[in-house]
């Protein structure tokens, strides 16, 4: 099952060593074809973006060409601002093979006609600025960025960091807060009137400046298109799904894993053959792709790892980021903990997240924690899960609607459970990943004490009121 494309056994640690495993061929080869010839080849090979949407790069990568108001210059960004929880494929390919990112990015360069390539990833990710830092200089010394400035740029550990357009606002300076157009139509420092958080500043380039942004495995795979040719990468995963992919597999399982596979595996073959499944006289309850899809249950897990059958199957294949919860788990304390980092990690700048996720998260704390809900506050929270996406500026509040709804929906006993007064967990595992270390996942333990406000507490707090029982007539 597991294939060695993008993500190798032993880390890369030098350029030579990169070259002698076949590295700068698609670098090479995208120089000698041409834009058209490159475009063409991502088109035909199927490569889809790996940040968890699925969208064809190629398409993505015309549409910088196209955008009508275009300005004199394009920034290529590679998003490695990983923080989607039980994801790690993107930290473990930067420490293993940098240098196969940037020849992807290095690719897209020259392909869109973008002077500079920026990476932008946290401050906090300190073995993977080493070792991109080591790459940009061994690249840099031997000749590779001719004509293109590479910049890596340090953010801060939000959630929201990872989302595009909030990237675009870090990269200039500002708080993670999304904006409401795509980068492919507004861009880095750009002289249009202003659409994010401030004024801006007008680098003299004029137009809107267009960025692409895509996420680190997928420049891996546009550069493993360019070494191997369209037709290797199609012959690999599925017809609609193709390639490999970097998985990452936590939560109740034997051994906490990120790995390479070909898509189209059946989900639960790639747990039980990769992580050993759970445990002991154990079944799956649950499985989370991510925070951004419904949840994953039932006869659902035997459906083929690809975009299209786990949607079909009322999930998704997200970023394929997977925790699994076995049948000791209540699911309405794992929604409690999805909720709480849903509404902890937004920007609160609309109402959506400011009320809608924090009303959900509240209801949901009194049943984990006091083991009681009113009716009312019962029917508030079903209110609420329906109207959470109304006013919402990004995916957050959709999010939050998709995967807390399909948990108490999917699993309405555990709901009866919580609302009939039995205990709850508050300490569930929602695995936001600071390393993965021999089979063992290492949680960041700071996860729990993070405030609305983006400040840490120091002990772990309430969001909202005690359920106040009344005394017994």
């Amino acid at each position: 099952m597991r294939t060695f494309h993008a993500l190798p056994d032993a880390p890369i640690t030098s350029l030579p060593s990169f070259l002698e495993a076949g590295g700068g061929l698609g670098l090479r080869r995208a120089l000698e074809s041409g834009p058209a010839a490159v475009l063409d080849a991502i088109d035909e090979a199927g490569v889809r973006g790996r940040g968890g949407a699925g969208f064809p790069t190629g398409r993505k990568w015309r549409s910088v060409l196209s955008e009508p108001t275009r300005g004199d210059r394009v920034d290529v960004v590679v998003n490695a601002a990983e923080g989607e929880p039980g994801t790690f494929k993107d930290r473990a390919l930067l420490r293993a093979n940098p240098y196969l990112v940037l020849e992807g990015a290095l690719v897209a360069a020259h392909t869109v006609g973008a002077s500079r390539v920026i990476v932008a990833t946290k401050a906090a990710y300190a073995t993977e600025l080493s070792a991109l830092e080591r790459a940009v200089g061994e690249l840099r010394e031997a000749g590779w960025l001719d004509g293109v400035e590479v910049v890596v740029v340090r953010g801060p550990d939000h959630y929201l960091y990872g989302e595009e357009t909030a990237l675009l606002e870090v990269i200039e300076g500002e708080e993670p807060l999304p904006r409401h157009l795509p980068p492919y139509q507004y861009g880095l420092f750009s002289a249009e009137p202003q659409l994010g958080w401030s004024a801006g500043t007008d680098d003299g380039s004029g137009g809107s400046n267009p960025s692409l942004v895509n996420n680190v495995e997928t420049y891996a795979h546009v550069a493993l298109v360019m070494q191997h040719g369209s037709e290797w990468y199609r012959s690999l995963g599925a017809d609609s799904s193709p390639g490999p992919t970097i998985v990452t597999i936590t939560g109740d399982v034997r051994r906490a894993v990120v790995a390479e596979v070909e898509l189209g595996h059946p989900l639960r073959e790639v747990i039980d053959e990769l992580a050993g499944g759970v445990g002991p006289g154990r079944r799956i309850k649950a499985v989370l792709s991510g925070v951004s899809n419904p949840v994953l249950v039932g006869d659902a897990l035997d459906a083929p790892m690809t975009y299209e059958a786990l949607a079909a199957a009322g999930g998704g294949l997200g970023s394929a980021g997977f925790v699994v919860y076995d049948d000791t788990r209540n699911m309405v304390d794992v929604a409690h903990q999805v909720s709480r980092f849903l509404h902890v990690e937004s920007c609160g700048q609309c109402n959506a997240c400011k009320g809608g996720t924090f009303d959900i998260t509240v209801a949901l704390e009194q049943l984990v924690l006091d083991g009681e809900i009113s009716e009312r506050a019962l029917w508030r929270l079903r209110r609420s899960l329906e109207t959470v996406t109304d006013g919402g500026r990004c995916y957050l509040p959709v999010q939050e609607q998709r995967l807390i709804t399909s948990l108490l929906q999917r699993f309405p006993d555990d709901l009866d459970e919580r609302a009939g007064g039995a205990p709850g967990d508050p300490d569930v595992v929602l695995p936001k990943l600071v390393d993965l270390v021999d089979g063992v996942a290492v949680v960041d333990a700071e996860m729990l004490l993070k405030q609305p406000d983006w400040t840490y507490a120091e002990t772990p707090v309430r969001l909202g009121p005690r359920v106040v029982r009344e005394p017994a007539v």
